[in-house]
Formats: structure tokens, sequence, C-alpha cells
């Protein structure tokens, strides 16, 4: 699932030449060099997770330097340039020259950074926890008080990881990462060849594992580690990574996406009449169908009513503003599912008056009646 962000418009650039950063202004993102054919015969990584948190950090007075395992150029999976937070780099020859050309891992100094941020993407479960000279720099950047920050698949790396002790960084940190439901939902092609999934690694490495419901942001801080569940909680982890350097993220303009995400988990607290309203009165400004499949793959990864409750009040919050067969019919599948047979069978109707054919409708019919 892409994300689709807003941005503030560019800054006009200074004649002046730009000051000499310091360590203490310097983070490393990490890519991962997997990547070939936009993602399609290897996974690389996430362009929206990686222009989202660049951006964050320019804005707030952090220099930048990208590396990878091997240096060099790095391909991302397949992405939307298009997307503001995605065309405003690309935008800026300086950052996309480092992408061309990003720095050998073996070459750096854990020194010369105050954090390093891992960009996630399923490359980063095959290729980053493999370089040795990888962990180690981010072991002794967070030896001598850096930051340690990823997001999604990123935290891979960080089962390769050891503290000063000799034992693994996760051991006894709260976490968090792409989960193993979401994994089930959106990382079939893939998974199945992963070294391990990233979950079960965490737990087993004696993390103290935390996530949402799938796809929903989820940001956890311990100290100077800062984990992101899922690409919706890019922006959460980078300016957690801003403040953990003592400043204060400027202010900005909540993404499309992020109001999205905002109005989900209002509707999900108890309060759906109030998102409904907000959903309602500037529609244009939300991602509707967004919202609409979020619940929808959260209802088929849920696993008891409470689960199943939360995907139906998201579908049905989408509902007014997507027209979507199928929402239609995996709201009558919840709404079956929670006892309630005759709003489901009713659903179902008006979908099969309009899309006789439609197989899904049919056979949840059929369960239904049967």
């Amino acid at each position: 699932m892409k994300t689709l962000l807003t941005a503030a418009a560019l800054a006009i650039a200074s004649a002046a030449a730009p000051p000499v950063a310091h360590a203490a202004d310097t983070v490393l993102i990490v890519l991962s060099g997997e990547g070939r054919d936009q993602g399609k015969t290897r996974p690389g990584y996430e362009m929206d997770e990686l222009a989202q948190a660049w951006l964050v950090f320019a804005d707030n007075g952090l220099a930048v330097e990208v590396a990878s395992p091997r240096g060099g150029a790095v391909e991302a999976d397949r992405y939307d340039p298009k997307d503001p937070f995605n065309a405003r780099l690309l935008a800026d020859a300086g950052k996309t020259a480092q992408l061309a050309d990003t720095r050998p891992t073996a070459a750096l100094r854990a020194a010369d950074y105050a954090a390093v941020y891992v960009v996630g993407g399923k490359g980063a479960v095959f290729d980053l926890p493999r370089d040795a000279a990888l962990a180690r720099l981010i072991g002794e950047i967070h030896a001598q008080g850096g930051i340690v920050a990823a997001v999604c698949h990123g935290p891979a790396v960080l089962t390769a990881v050891r503290d000063a002790g000799g034992r693994p960084l996760a051991a006894g940190r709260a976490m968090t990462g792409f989960s193993n439901e979401e994994e089930t939902l959106f990382g079939k092609r893939w998974a199945k060849e992963y070294p391990f999934l990233l979950e079960d690694r965490l737990r087993e490495q004696g993390a103290r594992w935390s996530e949402a419901a799938p796809m929903l942001p989820h940001v956890v801080v311990d100290g100077g580690l800062i984990t992101g569940q899922n690409p919706y909680s890019t922006l959460g982890v980078a300016e957690a990574l801003v403040r953990a350097t003592g400043r204060t993220p400027v202010a900005r303009t909540p993404s499309r996406d992020e109001r999205s995400m905002a109005v989900a988990q209002q509707a999900l607290r108890g309060e759906a009449a109030a998102a409904r309203a907000a959903l309602a009165a500037d529609v244009d400004t939300y991602h509707v169908q967004l919202i609409g499949m979020l619940g929808y793959y959260q209802l088929q990864a849920a696993d008891g009513d409470a689960a199943v409750r939360d995907a139906v009040t998201l579908m049905t919050l989408a509902e007014p503003h997507f027209a979507e067969p199928r929402l239609q019919v995996a709201i009558a599948d919840g709404e079956w599912r929670l006892g309630r047979s005759g709003p489901a069978r009713e659903r179902l109707q008006r979908v099969l008056a309009q899309h006789p054919q439609m197989d899904e409708a049919k056979q949840l019919m059929a369960r239904i009646d049967g």
C-alpha cells in the first residue's frame, strides 16, 4: 500500500554555500541494495519511507548521508513519482546525486553521525542483516549515545546488532516493526523466501514487541531506539528522531494520508459519528479509498469479534464516499460474522441487484442462507 502524502512548498534555495555539517547534525540513511526491476524480480527499498523521512530531517536542520551495503546506485520498489514528498525529493539534484552513488557501509565511521535511520521495504530483510559492517556501525552509533531508528522492514537489520555487552540490541527493548499479520496480508510473494519473519526474530531476541492493527501508524520510542511498524509510521518515526536530537519538529500541514489515518483512529476510539461528520465536511482532503481498504484488509486478519467490529467501523466510515461493490460484500461478511445475518443479507441483495454475476456476493449469500 503506497502512501499518498502532501508537503509544504519548496523553500527557495540560498545562493550562499551551505554550512559544513558536523556529526551532531548528520543522519545516516541506510537503504537496501537488493532491489531489481522496481521490485518485480527482487524487492528493494520503499521510496515513500525514504522521501518522507529525508525531507523531515532536512526541514529540521539535519544533514543527510545515504548508504547501502555495497554502495553505488540502489533501486526502489515501484512508487508514485508524483507523490508530493517523492516529487520534492526527486526535484533536488543534490539528493538524487546521493541516491545515484550511495556510500558503502564498510567505508563509514560511527563518529560522523548523530543518528542512523533504516528505511524499510522487503529487500531490507535480505541484505541488511547480512551486512556485518553495517551491524558494527549501528552498534557503535548506539554505544556512543547516538539515535537508532528504523521503520517497517528496516528493523530487520537490528536483529544482527549487538550492544556493548554483546547481547542482541533488541533484548529487553520496546520495539515494533512489520508484523506477522501484515506479512500474511501483504508479504505473500516474498515472505516465503525471508531468512526469518521480523516479528518472530525480534521476539526471540527478547524484544518487548507491540503492534497496532494492520497498517495503522504505530511508533515505539525506547530511549535512543525508535521503531515504526509500517509505511504509515514513517513520519512519526522521523519526527521522533528529530525530537531525540533535542529539536522541536517544525510545524507542517498534515498529509492526506495522515488526516485519513487520524479520522480512522478517531472512529476506532468510539467517536464514529464525529469521524463521519469530519469526513463528510471536507471529503476531498481525505483518502477515502485508503480508509475503506484499511478496514477491508483488517477484516481479512480479524480474529475475534472486537477486531471484526473495528474493520466494519472503518469500512462503513468510507462507504458513503467509496462506491466499491467488494467493500459492500466485505461489510456484509463482517456483519454476518457479528451475528447480523439480516442486515448482511439485505446488503448483499442490493449488491446482487446491480452486479448479479458477482461471485463473491453469491458465495457469501450461499453461506448465510446455508
